[in-house]
């Protein structure tokens, strides 16, 4: 781990909270999930559900989002050994890696990524093996042959995240069927991260990867209540995949954290069946405030390129003659008195991202109009 120090979300939240600037850099909302589920929660920590619940999850969960898969997608997990419940998305990719990867084997990631997934892979004695999400009319992608040329014999596994962060990338079906091409080609296990699964706009739908022919039964298919249901702090998040790769994730699992809170996971399978509806309001607000933000940062002279999910917005800052993303973000606070993230951090190879920074979105209206604000005036 010596090439691991500090993220640079704990860097950039520090920085924030040292100049007074307003955080548009880590992605958690400030605001609320659906008060009946916070009720929930509370009802549970006063009721008595404050011990070690089972290690798989209570089976209230697990029963929760087996519906929810087969409702949502067609997809049928047994909540009885094909489900697992975890401590948030992060614990899940983790806990996936570790279970199912050996030192010197090669897990092929998409660049820019998640900042833990590389870690995840260091831990496991693996190697990365990075393709690069490119810009081609307007959105990131990736090129097929980049990604067959990856693959190797000793590729074990993809981990595949969409909605991308930190992109806002949404794979298409298309997109999606070269990945699966390629696991039934080489026999390559697919990790999911699907934690924006219902943070999309315009329109664009979010398709598993699970759902594609042979693939359910090679797929480590992941989410979490955190970005659903705008409690990031609850760290819950669960597993579906076939018996045998749930059992390896969980012989990991229960060495690290063995189980979960039981009170979050009582308030979200309530969710999972009763607040979906709520759900599809907090897609169609940040709908919104994407939209607000991308027009500020346009006006503030940024080229923003427009996200079909998650909770950010990329935007390349060479129009406003800087080219170094860290260079800036560092300097921003004192110009603009806004943090944001540098994209670069992301990268196995940073200089494809070096001109590139990061937005989150996923903040009350008035705290996206007063950092607008601030860089027009700060960077004019």
């Amino acid at each position: 781990m010596r090439e691991f120090g500090t993220t640079v979300f704990a860097e950039m939240t520090a920085l924030a909270a040292r100049t007074g600037s307003i955080n548009l850099g880590q992605g958690f909302p400030d605001t609320d999930g659906p008060p009946a589920m916070l009720a929930r929660a509370a009802e549970a920590l006063r009721g008595g559900w404050n011990q070690y619940p089972p290690g798989p999850g209570v089976p209230e969960l697990r029963q929760a989002v087996s519906w929810h898969r087969m409702d949502r997608y067609g997809l049928a997990y047994d909540p009885d050994g094909e489900i697992l419940v975890t401590v948030g998305a992060t614990e899940a990719i983790s806990a996936a890696v570790l279970a199912l990867c050996e030192p010197g084997d090669e897990v092929i990631l998409f660049e820019p990524y998640y900042d833990s997934y590389s870690a995840s892979v260091a831990l496991a004695g693996a190697v990365r093996k990075p393709v690069p999400l490119r810009i081609a009319e307007g959105r990131f992608t990736f090129d097929p042959d980049e990604l067959r040329a990856a693959a190797g014999p000793r590729t074990r596994a993809i981990l595949v995240n969409s909605p991308h962060n930190p992109t806002g990338t949404v794979f298409t079906r298309e997109e999606l069927a070269v990945i699966a091409d390629l696991c039934r080609e080489r026999d390559i296990i697919a990790i999911t991260d699907e934690v924006y699964e219902h943070l999309t706009f315009d329109d664009v739908t979010h398709i598993p990867l699970a759902t594609f022919e042979g693939m359910r039964e090679r797929t480590v298919m992941i989410s979490s209540a955190g970005k659903t249901f705008s409690v990031t702090g609850w760290k819950t998040g669960f597993v579906c995949a076939p018996r045998p790769l749930i059992t390896a994730v969980q012989t990991v699992k229960q060495f690290l954290t063995f189980t979960a809170s039981a009170p979050w996971q009582l308030a979200v399978a309530y969710a999972l069946r009763e607040e979906l509806g709520w759900v599809e309001g907090l897609r169609a607000e940040l709908e919104g405030k994407r939209d607000r933000l991308m027009e500020g940062l346009a006006k503030a002279g940024f080229e923003v390129f427009r996200p079909a999910g998650t909770y950010f917005v990329q935007t390349d800052i060479r129009p406003l003659g800087f080219d170094d993303g860290l260079t800036l973000t560092r300097r921003l606070p004192e110009l603009a008195g806004v943090v944001a993230i540098p994209t670069q951090v992301f990268y196995d190879h940073p200089a494809i991202g070096r001109h590139l920074v990061r937005f989150a979105f996923c903040k009350r209206d008035e705290v996206i109009s007063e950092a607008v604000s601030r860089l027009l005036s700060g960077l004019r």
